[in-house]
Formats: structure tokens, C-alpha cells, sequence
């Protein structure tokens, strides 16, 4: 099973990614969570230790040169365009409590020259995690979607997109569904985060309509608190995590369970 996940900056996309990681891992699957945010902060969110260290893969000079044959940032280089990447991952990928990750880093980098090795690699990577590997794989987007192409959109199970309560993550909502339709993901489902109210989820489901929702995470001050003083989130609040394991089910439910680890 392969999911991504995207939505507004802010909505909790990151923690969604995390607390569906580690419910998969818990539950028996092999998991592979990729994070494909320019912020990276899922490691942190899944607690790995000193998060801060951890090198993304476009940022690795040497692997770029070495893969693609062009120096990282170079205007008018050549470079391979199918460099090779199905070695990176057992290479490359970091563990902690069952949970495999890798931190992908920036797709582009604006004002500062070619990004083309580096996105080529990062493209290729992605589309071999996403077609070829057996793992439950987790891919924690921003609010576009630019680590997925027309090649590797059928290999996205569902496509799922974080709201709040408020207009701009509604129409953040709606950009990344007409973007997914483009490249021909039609499998989008939507997650209800930070809702405090019926009132909350009933302005959600009215201002989406004919989306799908899979639950909805109530807003809890435990979580929150939690993650100022740096404890463990996926103990901080039993609401929340019980919702994932309803979300959790949704999804396997939903989704063939095709050349699965488990």
C-alpha cells in the first residue's frame, strides 16, 4: 500500500504522516515513511534522535554527482536522466521504533541556480519507492504534489489531503485535487484535523462536497503541549491516536493489500 499525503502548511499533515507510520509499524506491516517536505520534520515528529543531523538526499553533493554525473547547482550541466537508486534505500533510510525513514529534502531552490541533478534523483527515488518496493510506504508531501508524475501516480493508493477548519486549507483542498486529477490520481480522500466542534466537521463536509472523508482528529492542548516540551506525541493524547486507528482501518479496508509485508 502506497499513500501520500499533502495539505496546507500548518493543518498537521506531518503528524498525520507520523501517527499513521507508527500505527502501521505497531500493527506488523513493514514501513517505509518518506519525508518530501522542504521543512523535514517528520523525524522529529516520529521522534527519532538528533532529527537536526539528519542529511536529506539532495543535499548529499557527492551522491549527486556520483548518480547523475552533474555537479549539484550547475547551469547547463548534463546529466543522466535514469541515474540509478534502487541501492538507496537500505543505504540510506534511518529506523526507530519499526519505522523506516528517509528525508528526501527541497524539490527546487529559488535564486540559486539549476536544481536539475538534484531533482532528477529525487525524482527517480521517489518513483522506485513508490513502484517498486513491498514496504507500506508513507509519503509526507507539501502542498503541491512535485514529487509525483504521471509515471508514478498509479502506484498512490489514496491520495490523502490534511484540512482545518478555515477557507484557505479548503482551497488548498481543492488545488491539490485538481493537481492530482492532472496527472491522473483519482483515488483522493480527505482527513478532518483539529476539529473542536460538530460544528467544525459539518462547516469541513459542507465546504467539500464529493470528497470523501476518512475520520476527523479532534483538536486536543494535550498534543500540543506535548510537542513544546518535546515529550512523546504518540502518548500525549488518547483521542487523537484513536482516531488514526480508525483512520488506520479505513485505509486497509479500502485499499488491496498487494504484495504487502505484514
Amino acid at each position: 500500500m502506497k499513500f501520500a499525503i499533502s495539505g496546507k502548511g500548518g493543518v498537521g499533515k506531518t503528524s498525520l504522516a507520523a501517527l499513521l507510520s507508527r500505527t502501521f509499524a505497531d500493527s506488523g506491516y513493514s514501513v517505509l515513511a518518506i519525508d518530501a517536505d522542504p521543512d523535514s520534520n517528520l523525524a522529529a515528529t516520529l521522534g527519532f534522535p538528533q532529527p537536526e543531523k539528519i542529511t536529506p538526499i539532495s543535499e548529499m553533493g557527492d551522491l549527486v554527482i556520483e548518480r547523475t554525473g552533474a555537479q549539484p547547482g550547475q547551469v547547463g550541466s548534463l546529466f543522466k536522466l535514469n541515474p540509478k537508486v534502487d541501492d538507496l534505500p537500505e543505504k540510506y533510510w534511518l529506523e526507530y521504533n519499526g519505522v523506516k525513514l528517509m528525508v528526501m529534502g527541497r524539490t527546487k531552490r529559488g535564486g540559486s541556480g539549476c536544481y536539475c541533478p538534484e531533482n532528477t534523483l529525487l525524482q527517480a527515488l521517489a518513483s522506485h519507492l513508490l513502484l517498486a518496493r513491498n514496504e507500506v510506504v508513507i509519503l509526507d508531501m507539501e502542498a503541491g504534489i512535485e514529487h509525483l508524475g504521471r509515471a508514478t501516480a498509479r502506484a498512490v493508493d489514496k491520495l490523502l489531503v490534511v484540512v482545518e477548519p478555515g477557507r484557505r486549507s479548503i482551497e488548498t483542498a481543492y488545488t491539490i485535487n485538481k493537481l492530482a486529477q492532472d496527472i491522473g490520481l483519482h483515488n483522493v480522500a480527505v482527513v478532518g484535523n483539529k476539529v473542536r466542534s460538530q460544528a467544525d466537521k459539518e462547516f469541513l463536509v459542507s465546504s467539500l462536497p464529493g470528497f470523501s472523508f476518512l475520520g476527523f482528529i479532534p483538536y486536543d492542548q494535550a498534543w500540543v503541549e506535548a510537542d513544546i516540551r518535546n515529550r512523546s506525541l504518540f502518548d500525549a493524547s488518547t483521542q487523537i491516536t484513536t482516531e488514526v486507528k480508525n483512520i488506520y482501518q479505513a485505509l486497509i479496508s479500502t485499499t488491496p493489500p498487494s504484495g504487502l509485508t505484514n
